[in-house]
C-alpha cells in the first residue's frame, strides 16, 4: 500500500482581514490633510497674483461656521452650520463668472464622490446660468488639473468608472511656472 503525500496548493490566498492600525491611520490621515491645504495655498497664491495683475477676482469661500466657544489670541471652538460650496467664486476680467472645487488626492485617483451632493448641485446650477465651473485636482505627482464640471459630471459614463487617474486627465493638465504657480488661464481650455 502507498500513502500520497498531500500536494499543497499553488495558488494560496489568505483571506484574514486586514488589521487597521489606528496610529499609523491618524499620522497618514495628518499627512494627507497638510499636502491638501498646500494644494489650496497654492491655489491662494496663484488667485491672489491673478488679482494683483487685473486679470480676475477669485476668492475663497468661508465654510458656514457657528462659534461655540471663544479662546484665547483670536481662535475659537466651533462647528460647520451647513455643508460647504464650492471653494473658490470670482470673476475673471470681461465679466465672465468662475466657480471652483479643489479636489486633492494622495492616492493615484480621485473618486467623484468627493465633491458633495450640495457642491454638485451649486456646480450644475451655475454651470446652467453661464458660470464656468471646474474641479481643481491635486495628485500626490505635483501635478494639478482644470477639470471642466461638465467632464466631472459626466466621469462614469466618459472613462466608465467613477473615479479618474492622472492619465485620464492628461488634456486638462494645468502648466506650473518657475514660481510654482499654478497656470490655469493661460491655455486654450478656459472654456
Amino acid at each position: 500500500m502507498t500513502l500520497k503525500t498531500p500536494q499543497k496548493p499553488t495558488n494560496v490566498v489568505n483571506h484574514a482581514p486586514r488589521r487597521s492600525n489606528p496610529a499609523r491611520n491618524s499620522v497618514q490621515g495628518k499627512i494627507n490633510r497638510a499636502a491638501g491645504r498646500a494644494f489650496e495655498d497654492r491655489i491662494d497664491l496663484t488667485f491672489e497674483y491673478y488679482k494683483k495683475r487685473g486679470f480676475a477676482l477669485i476668492d475663497k469661500t468661508p465654510e458656514p461656521t457657528r462659534i461655540i466657544r471663544k479662546m484665547e489670541g483670536g481662535q475659537f471652538i466651533g462647528v460647520y452650520t451647513k455643508k460647504g460650496q464650492p471653494d473658490y467664486k470670482g470673476i475673471m476680467k470681461g465679466g465672465r463668472t468662475v466657480v471652483f472645487e479643489a479636489k486633492f488626492t494622495s492616492t493615484d485617483r480621485l473618486q467623484s464622490t468627493a465633491v458633495t451632493e450640495t457642491q454638485w448641485e451649486y456646480l450644475t446650477r451655475a454651470t446652467e446660468l453661464g458660470a464656468w465651473c471646474y474641479i481643481l485636482g491635486g495628485f500626490r505627482s505635483g501635478n494639478a488639473y482644470k477639470i471642466p464640471w461638465h467632464v466631472w459630471r459626466g466621469m462614469k459614463d466618459r472613462f466608465g468608472r467613477k473615479y479618474v487617474t492622472e492619465t485620464d486627465l492628461e488634456e486638462f493638465k494645468i502648466n506650473i511656472s518657475s514660481t510654482g504657480l499654478l497656470m490655469i488661464f493661460t491655455d486654450k481650455k478656459s472654456t
